[in-house]
């Protein structure tokens, strides 16, 4: 057991994986290069056969990735992490690296947009069977992993729609039908949300969300058994390309260093916002899983550490009384991102949901009326008061 064993969580975000050069700077050193040279041409055959282990091209690693890989495998409590691009690039190469023709995947089908077209249009073409299920139903799930299954993929809670899976039951039934379980961790966080103590095999990150949580960079992770990452995970990224630049690692670092401070800030808000939202004439419905009105809050409870950073809320005028709230807003600023330090608010039906279709974002509840905040850090009484005068002008 290394030293590093012993560190709580905090500990980690800030010092592990450090990995000093020779002038012993302070902060991570950022590796800005492409390539790397060898003394001889034995040692470069060596590092392409693998007898050496060291870098040979930032496509397929870099010092200051390596640094941010270990620091979220560390936070995780994986076996190992392989940084990407962007979180549609985790998500993909997640999958990708575990299906092929004939394979047969399992999926709620409360999910980001382009999840779902990877799912529903991508992944077919490619001779890959899936079968959706409502995330929240434990007997959809125990139905459709009664025959044998290769992966099963969701997120908790689901985006925009804040639907829970019990991961601990449907790891259970994955596992029965030979599935390996790979679970969305973007909303539940590396804070609040730890898929693979209950269970999970697999967990991927947009760390565009959260870990740089500032508007600034894409970046994405899979984290995972040290085998399928440092086998078909690292296969593809090698060599079809969406690995992660050492800028963006470099600030995903300091992002983690920070990363619970943020986190808690932001969900303390959230909770008071979506308090004051379902206080609020106008609005139909709220969903935000720490509220006790959420249909699964007390599995909320039970496998996460804080209700996350999201509140989602249906208006009753439909499209036109949710854009004139949104055109409303003074502070809160109308955006498709999330997990940022500004507060964000998105119509998902129009823009990440849009490609969806109407029959499908009807399936999982997301109507004209469906609104979803992402909480910044700005202070809770302001965003309060922000979201309060907008919903008045626009209902009035």
């Amino acid at each position: 057991m290394s030293f590093e064993d012993d560190w709580q969580p905090d500990t980690l975000a800030v010092r592990a994986g450090l990995d000093r050069s020779g002038f012993e700077e302070t902060a991570e050193a950022l590796y800005l290069t492409s390539g790397f040279v060898y003394e001889t041409a034995e040692e470069a055959e060596a590092s392409f056969t693998g007898e050496i282990d060291r870098f040979v091209y930032s496509r397929y690693g870099n010092p200051t990735v390596a640094v941010f890989e270990e620091r979220l495998r560390a936070l995780e409590g994986a076996e190992a992490c392989y940084a990407t691009g962007s979180g549609m690039g985790a998500v993909f190469t997640a999958l990708a690296a575990l299906l092929g023709a004939g394979d047969r995947v399992v999926a709620s089908r409360g999910l980001f947009g382009s999840c779902f077209v990877i799912l529903d249009e991508i992944l077919p073409r490619w001779g890959v069977e899936t079968v959706f299920v409502d995330g929240g139903d434990n007997e959809q799930w125990r139905a459709a992993l009664a025959e044998p299954t290769t992966a099963v993929f969701f997120e908790t809670p689901s985006n925009p729609m804040q639907e829970l899976v019990d991961i601990e039951f449907v790891c259970e039934q994955a596992h029965s039908a030979g599935a390996q379980v790979v679970v969305d961790n973007v909303f539940g966080t590396p804070v609040f949300s730890r898929p693979l103590e209950h269970g999970a095999d697999i967990v991927v990150y947009s760390a565009t969300k959260h870990i740089d949580g500032q508007g600034r960079v894409l970046g994405g992770a899979i984290l995972g058994p040290t085998d399928y990452i440092d086998g078909p995970v690292k296969n593809l990224i090698r060599h079809t390309g969406p690995s992660m630049s050492p800028f963006n690692a470099w600030v995903l670092v300091k992002g983690l260093e920070t990363l619970r401070l943020r986190v808690e800030h932001q969900a303390r808000s959230a909770q008071e916002l979506a308090q004051a939202l379902q206080a609020h004439d106008a609005v139909r419905t709220v969903w935000y899983p720490f509220l006790p009105s959420h249909p699964q809050h007390e599995l909320a409870k039970r496998q996460m550490l804080g209700g996350g950073t999201v509140v989602t809320f249906e208006l009753a005028g439909g499209k036109p009384e949710a854009f004139a709230m949104m055109n409303a807003l003074e502070i809160i600023d109308i955006s498709n991102n999330l997990g940022d330090s500004k507060s964000l608010i998105t119509h998902p039906a129009t823009t990440t949901h849009r490609r969806m279709g109407e029959e499908a974002r009807a399936r999982v509840g997301i109507t004209d009326g469906v609104l979803r905040i992402s909480v910044g850090l700005e202070d809770s009484a302001d965003l309060v008061r922000d979201v309060k005068r907008a919903l008045d002008s626009a209902t009035t």
